[in-house]
């Protein structure tokens, strides 16, 4: 029996990792063990317990004000042991969180095969977004198995020199988890307070856009905002003080912008399902808002998931304010260039992506 673990440790990781967890659990060939590193603490517990996973392993490293290095000092030390008394046959890390640079790291010092799951997206800019660009990487030399979502990602890994039979393009487990959490019969408050009005849902956090970058992007929300009266958004916020002060600096005021606590998976997945269209600087709302139909303005210089960009679900909008405000504006004037984004085929797949990967994990093996 091939035993294969995963390990994951923030919210987006998990929402990625946990319907493979569920579907490689399901599979008779397969031991399965779970680790998480903690490195979300929140915000990642409830994403397992709407997945109903139950770890084996937790790190628990997640400190007040930690920084990169508390974070990669930390997991490094705390998964030697836990690597060491399993042996994974194969360590199954996704994207490019510290989690799962660390891990890899880790894995390469021990010999053991890794799995990478959302292998080969690229910037090419090392700090753009920082530090997940080089991350991801990173983990790319290493990674014994490249689970690419798309064709694109594994040209990526083609020019980069990767052995073609260790790459296979398997789609993204994010549209997987949706098929889990979009609920028909969803309701919520928030939901209620913005009927009769179209719903725009925003998220706003990089690391890289902190400071004057985001100040642009919420006075351009903001100034939207005040010119359609038939508009409300929600803005769950991120728990980082220094989003904070900066959407009250500029966000606060309109009785048509509310500003919440962080939601779950399954509300923000449903909030996402029900609103008309979405701005974000987040990575995997770019794979999940064009499963649901809706368009995305995506508040970053680059991204590495250009293929929502050709289908057109996607478009890229960058961070000052007056392009924000000339994008987001037009999004709401002009119903047909609306039409053509909601409406653009979804490049990332079709779910089911762990269902593959699985069987890959069940029948093939490989060497690095």
């Amino acid at each position: 029996m091939k035993k294969v673990m995963l390990v994951f440790g923030t919210r987006p990781e998990a929402i990625k990792m946990c319907p493979l967890v569920k579907e490689l659990q399901s599979r008779k060939a397969l031991q399965t063990v779970v680790c998480v590193t903690g490195q979300h603490r929140q915000m990642l517990d409830q994403v397992l317990e709407i997945f109903d996973v139950h770890p084996d392993y937790d790190l628990s490293v997640m400190q007040d004000k930690q920084t990169l290095f508390d974070i990669t000092a930390n997991i490094l030390l705390r998964i030697r042991e836990v690597l060491e008394q399993e042996r994974p046959d194969v360590c199954l890390v996704h994207g490019d969180t510290s989690t799962t640079f660390v891990t890899a790291l880790a894995c390469f010092y021990l010999q053991i095969p890794v799995g990478h799951v959302e292998a080969g997206l690229r910037t090419y800019d090392i700090y753009s977004p920082y530090p997940e660009e080089f991350n991801r990487q990173a983990v790319s030399i290493l990674s014994a198995y490249n689970f690419a979502p798309t064709e694109r990602s594994k040209q990526n890994l083609l020019r980069e020199g990767k052995k073609p039979e260790t790459i296979w393009v398997t789609g993204n487990t994010a549209i997987d988890a949706l098929k889990t959490t979009v609920r028909e019969d969803y309701t919520h408050p928030e939901l209620d307070w913005a009927k009769g009005s179209r719903l725009i849902f925003i998220t706003a956090h990089r690391r890289e856009n902190l400071g004057e970058p985001m100040h642009q992007m919420f006075r351009a929300i903001r100034r939207v905002m005040d010119d359609h009266p038939d508009v409300k958004a929600l803005y769950p916020i991120h728990m980082n003080p220094v989003v904070r002060k900066a959407a009250e600096e500029e966000l606060s005021g309109c009785d048509r912008i509310r500003i919440i606590e962080p939601v779950n998976v399954f509300d923000c997945h449903n909030m996402m399902a029900r609103s008309f269209l979405i701005l974000t600087d987040s990575g995997g709302i770019q794979e999940e808002a064009p499963s649901l139909g809706k368009p995305v303005l995506v508040m970053r210089d680059t991204t590495e998931r250009p293929e929502g960009i050709a289908a057109g679900t996607l478009k890229l909008v960058g961070t000052e304010e007056e392009t924000i405000y000339r994008e987001f504006t037009a999004l709401l004037d002009d119903p047909q260039q609306y039409r053509a984004m909601a409406h653009a085929a979804n490049p990332y797949g079709d779910g089911h992506t762990c269902e593959r990967i699985a069987d890959i994990l069940e029948k093939g093996s490989t060497e690095i």
